[in-house]
């Protein structure tokens, strides 16, 4: 990302929304915004597979595994206006696990992009899926979107909750009940 040429974009805005983009407050915060923009969309310059970085083991276990309460912070693709809120991981491996900080860091890889919800749900779900090989793998997300709560409509407890699963969290309804359970969500698929 050209950081100098989103500064100068930064510039501009600010006149066209009627500020003086020199006067004190304002003169450093093209530069601010840029890097800003820069962290918060660097999962595009990430791979997620240099992510994983071969932290895949293998494991003689047939057992849920979970992990609660991942925090998300992303960016509308609609309004550019944040997200933010709670993703929960599972999975039933067959032969291979996944380092525990990895699913943290695939979770913020996919978010740091211009994102909706139901496509980051689905990105991380496969992204697991893949990198494990796993029997199923469940992922739910409950964010708030500050497109609904400080403009349009300006609901402010609105709370969306997406799902996505793979394999047999989608084929097995006692599977998906338990991993429901697990994460202490009261949600029917």
């Amino acid at each position: 990302m050209n950081t100098e040429r989103v500064a100068e974009l930064i510039h501009s805005l600010l006149i066209e929304l009627g500020e003086d983009p020199n006067r004190e407050g304002l003169a450093r915060t093209p530069q601010r915004v840029a890097e800003a923009y820069a962290y918060l969309t660097s999962g595009y310059r990430e791979d997620p597979e240099a992510i994983i970085n071969g932290a895949v083991f293998e494991a003689c276990s047939n057992n849920m595994i979970i992990c609660r309460d991942i925090e998300v912070y992303s960016l509308c693709e609609h309004h550019m206006l944040p997200f933010f809120g709670r993703c929960h991981v599972g999975y039933i491996a067959q032969s291979h696990v996944i380092g525990l900080s990895k699913l943290a860091r695939l979770v913020d890889c996919y978010a740091r992009r211009l994102q909706i919800q139901e496509r980051l749900t689905a990105h991380v779900a496969q992204a697991i899926m893949d990198a494990t090989e796993a029997e199923g793998v469940g992922v739910v997300m409950e964010c708030r979107h500050l497109c609904m709560m400080m403009r349009g409509v300006a609901k402010q407890n609105s709370l969306m909750t997406t799902s996505s699963v793979l394999g047999s969290f989608h084929d097995e309804e006692a599977t998906r009940m338990e991993f429901l359970d697990l994460i202490g969500r009261e949600m029917r698929h």
